[in-house]
Formats: structure tokens, C-alpha cells, sequence
């Protein structure tokens, strides 16, 4: 499956969590993009444990179910596997050779930088553009990961009728997604976007446009869920639905939620930090919150605080119009979280 050739069909980008499944589809309508479709379902327990689909069957199922309550008739898809399955590796290659000699050669060559069987592996390439002191080469961006991940998805997607057309890397496709939220912030030439999912965490870091740092952490809102779960004594499904939809007591708030907005403040800041020491960057110009725990009311403001640089709630459908079948405020609730599957549904267009 294609990691990074695009393909102009409209697509649905689907983005498989570790507790839920998001589906966007985008139409272009008078020059500007619309949300066609949009759905998030719930995953079974124990479907995906760490981003790695351990049942096809279950996840399968629970995409049919968001494309049926998304309404959508387009049945060709978009799914990307997860950072940590992907080695990533520039390499320069000669500039006069055709695609046909460019990929032979790598398929030669790419034992060299990746540490499976090549047999055991997918693998895709992308001409980045002319190597930077040598004109007669190119860099060439290497992308693999292990067959049984992509095959993974690629079965969950054909058990809910839907049709593979691309495979992505999700850090690719949040990068397609930034192309919409950057221009957001016109005087930011370095952003850092922190998604925090249910249970990783990943930072970003883009230089105009182009991720120049990624890394994951084990933090996420399960732990809020799970803190819920044992101090309310509620099932794991009941606790993720009364923090979404509230009804949960008066000492909910201080006791419960502020820890574990502070712990999220905290790990951003350790991440950041981390960054910052790795690098020859001292200072980023603008955070971008993404993910589920990117719709806790004020957060952006307490991690403003812990890491003293401007930070903004992510919104990749800000300029978009919507069709009458979406749901306007569950949209915009959602829109945070919807980061990759723009990214992937952006994929359509090229």
C-alpha cells in the first residue's frame, strides 16, 4: 500500500486510535473545503492496544458502524499507522535516475537502513527534493514498517466495505493536516503541536511547515478515564461517557479533572524540554494542542502558563463549511481530535 503517493479520488480518512475511530470526509465546494461527513465510534475494549489493531474483526465492525452513522457513500479510504511502527530514513540518491531505476535502487539498497527482512516489511518512498551542496543528487524520504501493521488496517477497512487506496504515516498526515492550522498563526515560523490521544502522546515539531522533530510518550486521557472508573466505581464505557457528557459529582472538578490537567501541562513542558535539549531550536514559536484532551475547557491556557510560550487548540476545519447532515456543535467539539483523519482526507486532493 502507498505510504506516500497520492491519489486524486475522494477519500475517507479514518483514523484508528486506541479507543475510538474517526472518520472525516472533505468535498471542495467554490474553492473552499467542506465537511461532507464526519463520524467517531467508540472502540471495544482491547481492540487497539497502543495504536496496534489486535482484533481486525472487532475494528472492522467499528468503522462500518461510523461510516453508517456518518452517512457517507464514498467507500475509498485512508488509514495511517502509527509513528512508533515507522522507520523514517533521508537518503540521497542519484538525480538523473527515472522512478522505475530510483525504486530498483532502493529496493537494493534499503537493507541498509531498515532492520527487517525486506520480505516482512511494506515500504514506500518520496522524492523530498535536490540534496542541499551536491546538485547531481536527491533526497529521497524512506518509509517502512512491518507488513502485519499495514495489513492490520488494510483488513479492518475492507471488514467494514471500504476500500484501501493509502496507507499514511500518522505524523505525515498530521503534517498535511498543519497546512490548514498554520496559516492560523502567520508569525509562527517553528510550531510545536502536542497530540494527546487516549493513551500516547505525541510532540511535533514543524519548521515552516516541515516536521523537523517527532516523539511519542506513553500519557493520554485513559489515565483521567481510568481515575474516574476507580474513583466513582463506574464501568470503564460509563466513566468515558460522563467525561464527555458530565453528570459526575461536585468534587470532580478539583479533586479528579485539575490533577490530571496539571499532570497534562506537565508532561507537555518535559516533552518540550526534551525537545529543546535535542536540538539546536531554544524556542518554539507557537504550541498547538490536538486530541481528545484538547476539548478540556481552559487547558490551553494552564499549559500557556507551565511552558510560557503562546499556546492554541488545534482546528483544522476552522475555514470549512459544513453539509446539513453534520452535527455543527459535535463538529466543533470534535474538531481537535479530527487532526489526522483531516490530514489523511486531505489526501484525496492531490
Amino acid at each position: 500500500m502507498a505510504l506516500f503517493r497520492r491519489k486524486n479520488v475522494p477519500l475517507l480518512g479514518i483514523d484508528i486510535s486506541s479507543t475510538s475511530v474517526k472518520l472525516l470526509e472533505l468535498t471542495m465546494v467554490g474553492g473552499r473545503y467542506r465537511v461532507e461527513s464526519y463520524a467517531v465510534e467508540p472502540l471495544p475494549p482491547n481492540s487497539v492496544s497502543e495504536k496496534n489493531i489486535t482484533d481486525a474483526q472487532l475494528v472492522g465492525e467499528a468503522i462500518e458502524r461510523a461510516v453508517r452513522k456518518s452517512g457517507t457513500r464514498t467507500r475509498d479510504a485512508a488509514c495511517a499507522v502509527a509513528g512508533s511502527s515507522v522507520i523514517t530514513k533521508v537518503i540521497s540518491m542519484p538525480a538523473d535516475l527515472s522512478d522505475e531505476e530510483l525504486e530498483g535502487r532502493i529496493q537494493i539498497e534499503a537493507d541498509q537502513y531498515i532492520p527487517y527482512s525486506m520480505d516482512e516489511i511494506n515500504l514506500d518512498f518520496s522524492v523530498i527534493g535536490p540534496t542541499p551542496g551536491a546538485t547531481d543528487k536527491v533526497d529521497v524520504m524512506l518509509a517502512a514498517s512491518r507488513s502485519e501493521n499495514v495489513e492490520a488496517r488494510i483488513t479492518a477497512l475492507q471488514v467494514a466495505g471500504l476500500r484501501p487506496r493509502i496507507v499514511d504515516v500518522e505524523a505525515f498526515a498530521l503534517e498535511n493536516a498543519m497546512e490548514l492550522v498554520a496559516p492560523q498563526f502567520p508569525e509562527a515560523r517553528i510550531i510545536a503541536v502536542t497530540d494527546v490521544g487516549a493513551s500516547t502522546s505525541t510532540l511535533s515539531v514543524l519548521e515552516n511547515g516541515k516536521t523537523i522533530y517527532s516523539r511519542e510518550q506513553l500519557f493520554g486521557g485513559r489515565l483521567l478515564t481510568d481515575e474516574i472508573q476507580r474513583r466513582y466505581g463506574l464501568s470503564y464505557e460509563e466513566a468515558g461517557m460522563r467525561k464527555k457528557q458530565g453528570g459526575l459529582p461536585s468534587n470532580y472538578e478539583p479533586e479528579v479533572l485539575r490533577p490530571f490537567m496539571d499532570a497534562m501541562a506537565q508532561e507537555i513542558f518535559r516533552a518540550l524540554q526534551f525537545f529543546y535539549s535535542s536540538s539546536q531550536v531554544r524556542t518554539v514559536d507557537q504550541v498547538v494542542v490536538a486530541g481528545g484532551c484538547a476539548s478540556i475547557d481552559d487547558i490551553d491556557l494552564l499549559i500557556q502558563s507551565k511552558v510560557g510560550t503562546p499556546v492554541a487548540i488545534a482546528n483544522p476545519l476552522a475555514n470549512m463549511s459544513a453539509s446539513a447532515r453534520v452535527q455543527a456543535d459535535a463538529l466543533v467539539n470534535d474538531a481537535p481530535a479530527l487532526m489526522i483523519a483531516c490530514g489523511l482526507a486531505l489526501r484525496g486532493f492531490d
